[in-house]
């Protein structure tokens, strides 16, 4: 019997925009409305509630919701006891781990952490920033900011650790960065009471199996072509498939369909070649989702 709704936290911020279109690819519709932090998703067995990453750990921890997406530069921060179901690579603007890193103004003599002793640091993430100088045996004050952290070295703070996908904002502000203090990806997390319930866990190992698969498709798209019997070696020596393409005969028995997922990028490469060694009939699709 089910445990009436999965109560889900998707983060409310500069994630909130990928993560409602990775639902979306995955299949689940969210639709927000207006200010409210409960959207709609076209599941009734699923009740979302939006938070800021930054809390996102300590609600699941608390139980408050039963699973929640954030980064586990926050679940550390918090210092959270959650299960980690996935590990989901994306960010705000690409497929990729996001980085906080330690960075000074351009102008700065400071090449290095440990050129830190003594100085004022300033971050929203705190305990792990004091963690990484602890590491580098270095002691420097770490206040937290509230927020515009890279305007802060122009009102006296000597370095800055920030979140970044490009470093782009952080030249636009006139800073280098000089080390990278940790790295950080997307996280599926869990209650551990909740985990326990069947019924709850069943259902969210769907939503991570189905957001994986989103994630797998994302810059793949999948390739159809014809080929004569007599080429197909020769064709399939060139596809880079993910596993092997998928050959089925066609009503004319001298002839094959075949079928593969390939990078998007791959394509404008591999159709002339495939054209070469015979391939027809091209026929190039998006893709939603990439399951194994």
């Amino acid at each position: 019997m089910k445990n009436n709704k999965l109560k889900l936290g998707i983060p409310k911020g500069s994630l909130q925009e990928s993560t409602i279109r990775l639902f979306d690819k995955a299949g689940y519709k969210i639709k927000e409305s207006g200010r409210s932090y409960f959207p709609d998703i076209d599941d009734e067995d699923i009740e979302v509630i939006m938070f800021r990453a930054q809390e996102m750990s300590r609600y699941v921890e608390d139980g408050i919701i039963d699973c929640g997406i954030t980064g586990n530069d926050w679940i550390e921060e918090n210092r959270s006891s959650v299960d980690r179901m996935a590990e989901l690579v994306y960010a705000k603007r690409s497929m990729k781990p996001v980085k906080w890193v330690l960075a000074v103004p351009e102008e700065s003599k400071i090449t290095s952490a440990k050129q830190l002793k003594g100085k004022k640091i300033a971050t929203e993430l705190v305990r792990v920033t004091k963690s990484y100088l602890k590491k580098k045996g270095v002691k420097a004050e770490v206040e937290f900011s509230w927020g515009a952290t890279e305007v802060k070295p122009k009102i006296g703070i000597d370095a800055i650790v920030e979140i970044t996908e490009t470093g782009s904002s952080l030249r636009a502000n006139g800073l280098k960065i000089i080390d990278t203090v940790c790295e950080s990806t997307t996280q599926f997390i869990m209650n551990k009471v909740a985990r326990q319930d069947a019924w709850k866990k069943e259902k969210a190992e769907q939503i991570v199996l189905l957001l994986k698969g989103a994630i797998l498709a994302e810059g793949k798209v999948g390739l159809k072509m014809n080929a004569r019997n007599k080429d197909v070696k020769k064709i399939i020596s060139i596809l880079p498939a993910m596993k092997t393409p998928t050959v089925s005969r066609l009503f004319d028995e001298n002839w094959v369909d075949i079928e593969t997922v390939i990078d998007e990028d791959d394509v404008k490469r591999l159709i002339p070649a495939l054209r070469k060694a015979g391939a027809q009939g091209f026929i190039e699709y998006p893709l939603n989702k990439v399951i194994h």
